[in-house]
């Protein structure tokens, strides 16, 4: 688990105006992380637009990063989603080469009983080659993955590592913490939480923001796994407003717009989403200014 020990940043996907993948840009991101220090890329998780991308475009990212990271950093592989069939079956066919684990969402839509999820990640596990990291995010997915649940999998499969929690529930949080087994660990999924889960026994986080802010949004993480809060806090509480502003008008499209703002990429996103309003671009620009 030290490979996850820090920031993990949830990789965006850029698109040209035609909607077409801009590998040039996505280049450039990555060595924008790289150069940032954190301590992984997730490949094709939420903030990747991956539910827009067609199973050959996923293929193409899955391979083009393995190839520019060069086993720079740990890859994690974003697989995930409410078939679970489909999902065991994409999991099982996996290229594992570059990769090192397996970040897979929680079933969305379909909510499913706790008995249904639990049924789906032992499926995944059983058929995965790679290490597994759970993912629970009821905002996105419409039912959460209870404490209970997560302990669970983690208990009875080996290669079920960690949880990423975006549930934004302490009460959850600390229920995984008294309960885990030896070896199973606790991430954060929410980037302006990250500093109090840390301080709980997180590892550290899956990150938004490190997208456009690598370098700083990771020593604040380094500095809280080493229990400085007094040098990490104001690193955080100057992260907060920025970190709201990408989630307005929905997610990855306002850290799309940091990251244009901060010369990367082209803020373009497929729809359903579309790019901030002008009123959200404005408070980004201001933000960023304070930020650099």
């Amino acid at each position: 688990m030290s490979r996850f020990l820090g920031t993990g940043v949830a990789l965006i996907t850029p698109f040209h105006s035609d909607g077409s993948i801009d590998f040039e840009a996505l280049s450039v991101t990555i060595e924008h992380l790289i150069n940032g220090k954190i301590e992984y890329i997730v490949v094709l998780g939420t903030t990747a637009e991956s539910a827009t991308l067609s199973k050959s475009e996923k293929k193409q990212i899955f391979h083009f990063v393995s190839e520019k990271v060069n086993q720079r950093v740990p890859l994690v592989a974003g697989i995930g989603g409410n078939n679970t069939a489909e999902i065991v079956e994409e999991v099982a066919q996996f290229d594992v080469n570059g990769y090192e684990a397996i970040l897979s969402v929680s079933p969305y839509y379909n909510k499913p009983t706790q008995e249904g999820i639990y049924q789906h990640y032992k499926a995944i596990a059983q058929a995965s080659k790679l290490p597994i990291i759970l993912y629970n995010v009821p905002g996105r997915t419409g039912m959460s993955m209870t404490a209970e649940t997560t302990l669970r999998l983690a208990r009875e499969f080996k290669n079920i590592i960690a949880t990423k929690e975006a549930s934004g529930s302490f009460d959850q949080f600390n229920a995984i913490m008294a309960g885990k087994p030896e070896g199973f660990e606790l991430i954060s999924g929410d980037d302006p939480v990250t500093l109090p889960m840390v301080a709980l026994g997180a590892i550290g986080v899956i990150s938004v923001i490190g997208n456009a802010f690598p370098a700083q949004f990771s020593e604040m993480v380094r500095l809280s796994l080493k229990g400085d809060y007094a040098a990490a806090r104001p690193v955080h509480n100057s992260f907060i407003e920025i970190i709201r502003l990408c989630f307005v008008d929905s997610n990855p499209c306002g850290v799309k717009a940091i990251m244009q703002e901060l010369g990367l990429i082209k803020d373009n996103v497929r729809l359903p989403l579309t790019p901030v309003t002008d009123a959200t671009r404005d408070k980004i620009k201001a933000e960023v200014n304070k930020l650099k």
